[in-house]
């Protein structure tokens, strides 16, 4: 009887094979659809909650906009087996919750941001999230980094003081308030890699519109102001573009890897910068692109040296 070794390969293996790598790749693409697609979404938003923000409180702008996603939180919850009591279980319930106020609280700085410092200034710095993401993971995760990552964070960290060029006449303290919104959502994604430890990804985004909804809802109608004309349409858009936006974010993640489409959100820079030249006419620096050139870069390479490692 002949023995076959585990390394001898059929053609009906090679077959097999070559399909699989076909459904990745076709799954890997329509993720990336859906990322360009989020980010576009996203820079759409951002464009309109600037608009917003310049004729109501912020509070009260991101508590309407947070009442809408909380209900498309719910009706999503509520379409999974075991319902919404099932999706909203966790292990870690109070750090769930202080993930969703955080993040309401880094979005209302967010917008302020965009309102009063301006689209493209505000997230050319906030592009730097990613990498004080994985710089804050080995004290807080106990996440190994190597020396190359070290590098591109020293890099991207270096872009941010370009843009920013403290000392020099056009620095300004507000300008450090992009920087407070990157450091805010850096500690939301560790947060969220931490409690996936213990609870879905499910449950983690049900909490997310939850407890955001219920922070803000404690400040926001101290903020209350009567909308007036069709500022009503563009509050409604708001609310549909972001539950559109976390919808497509979510159909990314879910039938890609994260690795492999995560660079592709970096172009809601791009759409933003747009966004923010043709509609609000604000301008662009030499010294601002180059910044920012620097920091997308160092963003990707970590990017790719995390998918690497991962392989």
């Amino acid at each position: 009887m002949a023995n076959n070794h585990p390394d001898d390969k059929t053609p009906e293996d090679d077959q097999i094979t070559d399909q699989n790598r076909k459904r990745v790749l076709t799954a890997t693409s329509l993720g990336i659809i859906f990322a360009i697609a989020a980010a576009l979404v996203f820079s759409l938003q951002d464009g309109i909650s600037k608009y917003m923000a310049t004729r109501y409180n912020v509070f009260f702008v991101v508590m309407l906009r947070y009442w809408a996603f909380a209900a498309f939180v719910l009706v999503m919850s509520s379409r999974g087996e075991g319902g919404i009591a099932a999706v909203a279980r966790s292990q870690v319930i109070g750090l769930q919750f202080f993930r969703g106020m955080l993040l309401v609280l880094q979005i209302c700085v967010i917008i302020w941001s965009f309102a009063n410092i301006g689209l493209i200034s505000t997230h050319v710095i906030f592009a730097a999230f990613p990498l004080l993401v994985t710089a804050l993971s080995v004290p807080f995760l106990k996440e190994t980094v190597g020396w190359q990552r070290w590098l591109a964070i020293f890099a991207g960290f270096a872009g941010v003081v370009i843009i920013l060029q403290p000392g020099s006449s056009v620095f300004s303290p507000i300008s450090l308030i992009p920087c407070l919104t990157a450091l805010m959502f850096a500690f939301y994604h560790i947060l969220t890699r931490y409690v996936s430890r213990f609870d879905t990804p499910q449950t983690s985004f049900f909490w997310t519109g939850i407890g955001g909804a219920v922070t803000v809802s404690f400040i926001g109608p101290f903020f209350w102001d009567p909308m007036v004309g069709f500022d009503w349409f563009w509050m409604l858009a708001l609310a549909i573009l972001g539950a559109l936006g976390h919808y497509l974010t979510i159909r990314a993640l879910a039938i890609a890897e994260a690795s492999s489409i995560q660079p592709f959100f970096f172009l809601q820079l791009v759409f933003t910068s747009l966004v923010a030249l043709v509609v609000f006419g604000e301008g662009i620096t030499l010294t601002m692109l180059f910044g920012a050139m620097i920091i997308v870069g160092s963003g990707m390479f970590t990017f790719w040296r995390e998918r690497q490692r991962n392989r």
